[in-house]
């Protein structure tokens, strides 16, 4: 008798919970909206822990793609205790290969496979959107990441980059970064608008007051943090052929691409004022910044940064130009196809130096494939590509 008693209540807690799931998923929406997170009293924080985290881990299990992943976000955004439960069930995108918060894009991407993304370009706005892909087609609807504006300076270009794709100027509080290049289109500083780690130090502009007179966090000031320094070989004889690259990761540690390597990881957006935003969810927080917001190594002045060089490609006879081996993911030839691997720089060359971690190449008049891994993540890898686009008069 009491183990037909245990079964049937087993049954009612698995019947239980699927009623609870779709109800969730029902009113989430309207929760979300109606929910003031300040408020002492929530209706949905009186939910038994153990019962909530079991909904929850169903959600997340259910809905593991856009569109439907957004439930999972409706979730995180009910209250205080869903938040933190969500906190702990949804993994990085080091571990889960997805992208579900805003906070995804400044975190490394998978360590065993290729994060797929796309960029479309449009040439009227000189704008340039980043979507994550939803299917194995070379470009579909897609999820959309992140955006960037293209500026043009006296001496230099900026390319301005946001999490809104209607909102693209350095005073929003979407903005999270940009890449500047010089007057050649040699060399570009791709900057984070937050310190990527803890010892990160801000280089100061007249750009930074700027945006520092909307403060994202009363500790710590928007700004320029270098991230990453990006250089194109000078084309001295005037010879066509493909472009040389040199990335020096500044914020990704060189032991990050070994076994057990670790990059920093960034877990919270510290901003204040789009809290609301139904855009842009959770993983936000107004104190004790630099003490809760990353995972990982700090900064080690013993540790070199990661560089990435461009593979070589090889010259194949019959069709007369340079070749790489995209796997299917780039279907048009051009100059701006590249592949980015470990660079020998980074120590003695092993299995991790073969690994592809960043390729960006064309596939329509103005469609490109971006796919990337860990250590690097979708910010940084979208500002790679980014400096392809702009034009390079020494190079060509």
């Amino acid at each position: 008798m009491i183990k037909l008693g245990l079964k049937s209540r087993s049954r009612r807690v698995v019947q239980d919970t699927s009623v609870a799931v779709e109800k969730s998923k029902l009113c989430m929406g309207k929760l979300s909206r109606d929910v003031d997170e300040g408020s002492s009293y929530c209706c949905w924080e009186s939910l038994p822990s153990e019962l909530l985290r079991e909904v929850l881990l169903k959600v997340e299990e259910s809905e593991s793609k856009w569109p439907a992943r957004k439930h999972v976000v409706a979730c995180a955004g009910v209250c205080k205790s869903w938040r933190e439960v969500m906190k702990e069930v949804v993994k990085t995108p080091e571990v889960s290969g997805k992208i579900t918060f805003p906070i995804s894009v400044k975190q490394p991407g998978p360590r065993e496979s290729l994060l797929q993304c796309f960029i479309k370009r449009n040439r009227s706005t000189q704008t340039y959107y980043l979507f994550v892909s939803l299917s194995q087609a070379l470009a579909d609807d897609g999820k959309f990441l992140l955006a960037a504006r293209k500026c043009r300076r006296t001496t230099c270009t900026d390319y301005i980059i946001s999490l809104h794709g209607d909102d693209m100027s350095k005073g929003s509080d979407t903005y999270i970064g940009k890449l500047r290049s010089n007057f050649l289109g040699t060399k570009f500083i791709v900057y984070d608008a937050l310190p990527p780690h803890s010892g990160a130090k801000m280089e100061k502009s007249r750009s930074t007051c700027v945006v520092a007179s909307k403060q994202i966090s009363p500790k710590v000031p928007a700004g320029n943090y270098p991230v990453a320094h990006i250089s194109y070989e000078l084309n001295v004889l005037g010879a066509r052929g493909p472009r040389r690259m040199h990335c020096v990761m500044d914020a990704v540690p060189a032991s990050a691409i070994k076994p057990g390597g670790v990059a920093p990881t960034q877990t919270y957006f510290p901003i204040t004022s789009v809290d609301s935003s139904p855009t842009l969810p959770f993983f936000r927080t107004k104190s004790n910044y630099l003490d809760k917001s990353f995972s990982g190594p700090l900064c080690n002045h013993g540790d070199s940064s990661l560089v990435l060089r461009n593979k070589s490609p090889r010259w194949h006879e019959q069709l007369q130009c340079w070749c790489l081996n995209f796997h299917g993911r780039v279907t048009v030839a051009s100059v701006k196809n590249f592949q980015l691997v470990a660079s020998p720089e980074n120590g003695v060359a092993g299995p991790e130096h073969d690994k592809v971690i960043l390729q960006f190449g064309k596939v329509g008049k103005d469609v490109f494939t971006m796919d990337y891994r860990y250590p690097i993540s979708a910010f940084q890898a979208f500002a790679i590509c980014l400096s392809s686009f702009d034009t390079k008069i020494a190079c060509e």
